[in-house]
């Protein structure tokens, strides 16, 4: 284990849904052990409307989290990264910056909410589906046995986290 916690990374396009979402999760399942960050090739500026509904339903604060430029996690300020999560194909073919700490990266990749036509409700509802299916990830994520794991066989794990498509509801945070 690391003597600090492990900080990860997620990059999307426009860092209003998908990552955010992930970020949140992360910071929720992985606490001690994980610092979760979120950023974008092109960001919007902002968080996403229906993605800051999504997060007061699973009773996150929706104010925590911004929009941002992955530069912001490129320079010499920025922390050592321990892993790099692209979680939309159009930042996986972009070139990326080169990341402090020499990161392990996989693709998790996953439909962009933010391009769904429908009216509120089928929109709200798939934007809950695609935070279940990054929630269900981190899960598997933060269970890994990092100690034990050999480099390489950690990247096959990251690697295979990336095709899980569990439509298993998130957990509703207690009451």
């Amino acid at each position: 284990m690391a003597e600090r916690p492990f900080n990860v990374l997620f990059l999307c396009r426009g860092n209003s849904a998908r990552s955010i979402m992930a970020e949140a999760s992360l910071g929720r399942w992985g606490r001690d052990k994980f610092q979760p960050y979120s950023a974008g090739s092109h960001p919007r500026g902002e968080v996403h409307p229906m993605t800051r509904r999504v997060l007061e339903r699973f009773k996150f604060e929706p104010a925590q989290f911004r929009s941002k430029d992955w530069s912001e996690f490129a320079g010499a300020a920025a922390p050592p990264l321990d892993f790099v999560f692209t979680v939309c194909d159009q930042t996986k073919n972009e070139p990326c910056p080169v990341w402090p700490g020499q990161p392990m990266t996989a693709h998790w990749g996953i439909e962009d909410p933010v391009q769904f036509e429908g009216d509120d409700e089928r929109t709200y509802n798939y934007f809950v589906r695609i935070y279940t299916y990054l929630d269900n990830r981190i899960k598997i994520f933060t269970a890994l046995p990092f100690a034990s794991l050999s480099k390489l066989s950690l990247q096959n794990r990251l690697d295979e986290i990336g095709r899980v498509r569990d439509d298993t509801p998130a957990e509703e945070p207690p009451r």
